[in-house]
């Protein structure tokens, strides 16, 4: 690990949640003495209010307490989408395999036991936060792409999405909204692909308000977070937008289509996007536009389009 990994580690702060007085104190010294910032709460409850006035960059979790168990305290942190990426290590005397299945169901990354060892607890935090700086950095790089993308879980929940896409999901449009989800249709379709043996279609199509929205799936980005690139196909009223404007001009299929989203302020990367094909074959179709139409330019275009949808 190089110079700079360890000095972002080493700023990183813990919560550690444990009823036990000596595991907190046990615990506070260790993180401290590695530079660790920590912070401690001694149940469930504690530690969700914590985290609403400060997040952490990880959290070590007891999962026996009293009150809300820390399996709970867990499901509920991750239904809060701002801290779906907060990892979470379980902690605890129990090794039953029922209740390791339970800890990572429950949102978990880790989970180990006690007593501890505290070179392994320390290696798997570092670890940890490694992962967490790594697909926070990979979210924020495909934001200032710009690209229409959005990861869900294998129920569906939306985990994370880039502007654009948050901009298609949510019905006014807004970018920086936090409450996006699917429709139950589009969810439906994604359950299945937890079916091995199913033959899942690659792409699901769907509506939200009068957008008419087609997701392909892309990859697996972990046990349970699939990515999705999102494209919007048309609205209630595309088609026939679509076709009057290729009536009008004798216009084939696909450069109505281009002229009709010039008409709507898409850029020809955004066109590519939306009728999946590059942004120079959307040039091509432009030109051969310019030519039918008459016009020189995408702004002379767009205002034909216009006028001729407004009659």
């Amino acid at each position: 690990m190089s110079a700079t990994e360890l000095t972002a580690l080493r700023r990183a702060t813990v919560l550690v949640v444990d009823d036990t007085p000596e595991t907190l104190s046990l615990l506070t010294d260790t993180l401290d003495n590695a530079g660790f910032t920590v912070l401690i709460a001694t149940d469930g409850l504690a530690a969700l209010e914590l985290i609403d006035f400060v997040t952490p960059d990880l959290v070590l979790m007891d999962a026996v307490m009293p009150g809300i168990t820390g399996f709970e305290t867990c499901k509920r942190l991750k239904r809060d989408k701002l801290l779906s990426h907060l990892p979470v290590i379980f902690m605890t005397g129990l090794t039953e395999t029922e209740h390791v299945v339970e800890g990572l169901a429950s949102g978990g990354v880790d989970y180990v036991t006690k007593p501890l060892i505290l070179d392994e607890l320390l290696a798997r935090i570092r670890v940890h936060l490694g992962n967490a700086r790594l697909a926070h950095e990979t979210h924020a790089a495909l934001d200032a792409s710009g690209r229409f993308l959005f990861a869900t879980n294998y129920a569906g929940r939306v985990l994370w999405c880039t502007p654009k896409a948050r901009a298609l999901l949510t019905p006014g449009g807004n970018p920086r909204s936090t409450d996006v989800s699917l429709p139950a249709d589009c969810i439906g379709q994604i359950l299945r692909l937890r079916r091995a043996d199913a033959k899942v279609p690659a792409v699901c199509r769907f509506h939200v308000g009068d957008r008419q929205l087609e997701c392909a799936f892309l990859s697996p980005l972990g046990s349970d977070e699939l990515m999705f690139r999102l494209m919007e196909t048309g609205s209630a009223s595309a088609e026939s937008d679509r076709a009057n404007l290729q009536n009008a001009f004798s216009l084939t299929a696909r450069e109505a289509e281009v002229l009709l989203w010039i008409s709507r302020g898409k850029a020809n990367r955004d066109i590519g996007e939306i009728l999946n094909i590059s942004p120079r074959t959307v040039n091509k179709h432009l030109e051969q536009v310019f030519v039918k139409l008459g016009v020189e330019n995408r702004s002379a275009a767009a205002g034909v389009a216009v006028r001729t949808l407004a009659r």
